[in-house]
């Protein structure tokens, strides 16, 4: 079975337009500090579906991925100029 960064990067690539991706900061309804009794959480309001999908429901198995992009690439997509690295 592939990694689930490559199942990202194909579905990124092959089909964009069935990915949805949503600011964590939009879903937050709460959320606290890890400290000595307790860890760290998040609470967050989402479709009922993608909680089925969370939860193992059998007719939902979609792939759910929680993830980070560092300010510094957000900014760098909206630039004109093609930096070395970034040539494919």
């Amino acid at each position: 079975m592939a990694s689930e960064m490559e199942v990202l990067k194909f579905a990124l690539e092959k089909y964009p337009e069935r990915v949805s991706a949503v600011p964590l900061k939009r879903l937050l309804m709460d959320s606290a500090r890890r400290n000595d009794k307790r860890p760290a959480y998040v609470k967050l309001a989402v479709p009922d579906d993608l909680v089925k999908a969370l939860r193992g429901s059998a007719e939902s198995d979609e792939m759910v991925l929680l993830v980070s992009v560092p300010r510094e690439l957000a900014a760098r997509a909206e630039s004109r100029i093609v930096l070395p690295n970034e040539v494919s």
